[in-house]
């Protein structure tokens, strides 16, 4: 991993304003940012480590553990909860047993609140897996738990 680290590092060290596009290829390369190449990035960018780490704290989507092998973000904005968003994460924390924001300690699936997915008209709506899922009824509810559970 190392190695492809600095190869992404490198790819972006002299382009103005590169942190974000730097972050994001390595989230999609690894699937997180190791923490311990925060200093590492902000050397090739000459910018702080506290800078650094501001970026990754502030976007919800950047992560610095590895993700569970099944991530379902649930659209909490409110044209999804004035559609049932509310309901969808009640029966989603109980099928899955785990609260909103939290990673299940197998390591299976994680259960995150997204605020809007622009899919408005069709909520209350979800990615599993980066994958939309919509119109999320009772029955697609079960379903989903059903899946992520097997």
């Amino acid at each position: 991993m190392s190695s492809d680290l600095d190869t992404i590092i490198d790819r972006h060290r002299d382009q103005p304003g590169a942190l974000l596009p730097l972050l994001h290829d390595i989230q999609h390369a690894f699937g997180y940012v190791p923490p311990d190449r925060i200093a590492d990035i902000a050397a090739a960018l000459n910018i702080s480590q506290a800078e650094t780490h501001g970026v990754i704290s502030f976007y919800t989507d950047f992560r610095t553990s590895p993700p569970a092998r099944t991530v379902v973000k649930l659209c909490m904005a409110e044209a999804c909860q004035a559609r049932g968003a509310e309901a969808a994460a009640e029966t989603l924390c109980a099928g899955l047993g785990l609260p909103m924001g939290e990673t299940r300690a197998d390591g299976r699936v994680a259960l995150e609140p997204a605020y809007c997915l622009g899919l408005c008209a069709s909520g209350p709506a979800a990615l599993v897996d980066e994958r939309p899922l919509a119109r999320l009824s009772g029955a697609r509810l079960e379903a989903l738990i059903a899946k992520v559970q097997s």
